[in-house]
């Protein structure tokens, strides 16, 4: 049997925040155990080694069966809905990271409920035709070719009732490509399909072929029309090393501003005008590079270009790699982003380095930001760095925002008791948009309406997703039992998620087997009373994987020990599962000698 990999990944408003101590089972598919593991302050578990099949028979067209293996993967945590996704393919020698994004239960909510995601196999094995219908002319178009961030997507066909998401453009192709082919096939092949995925969505917005048609999305997941996308899929490392390189990159005509209309089969069991997904293999293990491959089935006067204006970017990319030696502003604006995203990803190290000054400090921080998110860890701010850390830097201070806007707006915990619907205006429907701001960094159904006080139709559209999602008639009209749903949904927020940023004065703690508020009382050298306090908890009873807010002074993570008969620094250590020279640093002994009744102090490992 070949070998494949997972990674899994929880994380929550649009990445700004990382979920530690989730609970996570790995299940085969008899739904028997494989793994359980438990999300680190990252969000992110280690990587597991599955069982799957030889890669040879996912490049091989004429194979029936699924040339993967299937696991499904549980999620559950204290405070959020649990999460199923079901079978999730996993491929020889490849890592799939499989994101986790959990909703915080509503604050009135008994027990946890459980979203599911399938996954099943990609597009391309699949026998239904393809009409894709697209724009090849210059006429009625935007004026300039612009990455849109986020894009919109219709988790359906475009004229049904589905809901709506939105992910950075990255991300989306990243994830389209994974549900279109193969991330096992030769690099050729997979840089040719996915410049296709790019061009073809690119085109999908320069052409404004939903949005000049009323619809409110960028293009659906429908393959009869568009391309596959599976929100809450893994996303494969093979594609997503490519993608990060060329997401900005498209096809087109020699002369020509738009972007190439690239229409896609699988070219076995459907057949079309455009690219063969399969054909690219074979043209691949001929030698053919990309270009020449799309050449192949599109006019052979296509060249690749690229875009540099993303939508939505705090600032843009300076054109050249940051590193190591490097100084000036553009160097500054990374050490500010870095130390805002810290404040909720502190695995990433402090930057000592002066104002402006790429140096190791900076280096370091870069890297460990790239393996949070999934980049070439090289410690080089290149175009897909710079593009990720200005796109969490975003989410960051968005959530920030949100909380700050929270107090000034007085939101209290009794809703209004007004009835609004469209055109209505004022205090209360500045309320409301705040609250569909704040549900909608949890809920990507829900899309974020300004904070103008005017009940528009982009207000409607935010409380008919939210009504929807929370299972109310979805008439746009906010009444009693609107308001009541929206007020549960921010205080469960509230209540379950973790603060990003817990104090000068505090660290996380999550909640390991064995454990009781006594003992990490006094790991922590603070008491019961204080922890009870800090996390507002009414008894002592605790959950593994639940995470505390835990008083503590940096420097005393120990307990205090009085030596017995008997004792040992070896003995000690062990028992504790620290180490004798760290025993002896903490207490400054310049030996091993103990005598009875001597109080130590120990950290505990």
């Amino acid at each position: 049997m070949a070998i494949g990999y997972l990674t899994i990944q929880a994380k929550t408003a649009h990445d700004a925040l990382p979920l530690g101590g989730i609970l996570i089972r790995i299940l085969d598919d008899r739904e028997r155990s494989v793994y359980e593991l438990i999300t680190d302050e990252n969000g992110e578990t280690q990587t597991v080694p599955l069982e799957t099949v030889d890669k040879s028979f996912s490049q091989n067209p004429y194979f029936s069966g699924p040339p993967y293996v299937s696991y499904n993967v549980l999620a559950t945590a204290p405070g959020f809905n649990s999460l199923y996704v079901s079978q999730i393919p996993i491929y020889d020698g490849v890592r799939a990271v499989l994101p986790l994004s959990l909703i915080p239960m509503q604050v009135r909510q008994q027990s946890p409920m459980q979203a599911e995601i399938f996954v099943g196999s990609p597009a391309v094995s699949q026998s239904a035709p393809r009409s894709q219908e697209g724009n090849l002319s210059d006429t009625y178009l935007l004026r300039q070719v612009t990455i849109p961030n986020p894009i919109t997507v219709h988790l359906g066909p475009p004229a049904s009732s589905a809901s709506n998401v939105q992910v950075s453009f990255p991300d989306y192709v990243k994830n389209a490509a994974s549900s279109e082919i193969y991330p096992t096939w030769p690099e050729a092949a997979l840089t040719a399909n996915i410049y296709a995925i790019i061009t073809f969505a690119l085109n999908r917005v320069f052409t404004e072929w939903y949005r000049g048609r009323g619809y409110g999305f960028d293009i659906t997941n429908s393959t009869a029309y568009d391309q596959s996308f599976v929100y809450g899929r893994p996303i494969y490392d093979t594609i997503s090393r490519i993608v990060d390189n060329i997401f900005n990159q498209y096809v087109r005509r020699n002369g020509q501003n738009v972007p190439y209309f690239t229409s896609y089969c699988n070219g076995t069991t459907a057949t079309c005008q455009g690219m063969s997904q399969w054909g690219t293999v074979t043209l691949a293990q001929n030698g053919l590079a990309p270009l020449e491959i799309l050449r192949s089935y599109y006019p052979r006067d296509i060249e690749i270009t690229q875009t540099n204006i993303i939508s939505g970017t705090v600032s843009s990319y300076p054109g050249t790699p940051l590193r190591e030696g490097s100084s000036g502003l553009d160097v500054q604006t990374v050490q500010k982003w870095l130390a805002r995203i810290r404040k909720n990803y502190p695995a990433i190290p402090v930057i000592t380095d002066q104002d402006g000054q790429f140096q190791g400090s900076t280096r370091a921080a870069v890297a460990r930001f790239q393996s949070i998110f999934n980049l070439a860890s090289d410690g080089i701010v290149g175009n897909a760095t710079w593009y990720k850390l200005s796109q969490i830097y975003t989410a960051v201070a968005r959530l920030a925002e949100l909380d700050s806007e929270g107090v000034s707006t007085g939101i209290g915990t009794v809703p209004p008791s007004s009835v609004l619907r469209q055109g209505a205006r004022g205090q209360d429907v500045v309320t409301l948009q705040y609250l569909l701001n704040v549900a909608s960094e949890y809920y990507p159904g829900i899309p974020a309406p300004s904070q103008d006080g005017i009940f528009g139709n982009a207000t409607k559209d935010a409380v008919t997703a939210f009504q929807q999602i929370v299972q109310l008639n979805p008439d746009g009209i906010v009444g009693p039992l609107t308001w009541q749903a929206l007020y549960d949904v921010y205080l469960g927020i509230h209540q379950n998620v973790p603060s990003p940023s817990p104090g000068p004065n505090t660290t996380r703690y999550v909640v390991k087997a064995g454990d009781s508020l006594w003992l990490i009382a006094q790991k922590y050298g603070t008491t019961v009373e204080e922890i009870r306090n800090l996390n507002g908890l009414t008894s002592d009873m605790l959950s593994i994987g639940q995470v505390l807010i835990i008083p503590a002074d940096a420097a005393r993570p120990y307990i205090e020990y009085t030596v017995k008969a008997g004792d040992s620094l070896w003995l000690i250590a062990n028992r504790y599962h620290t180490t004798v020279d760290d025993i002896r640093r903490l207490n400054g002994l310049t030996s091993n000698l103990l005598n009875i009744g001597q109080v130590l102090r120990v950290p505990v490992g």
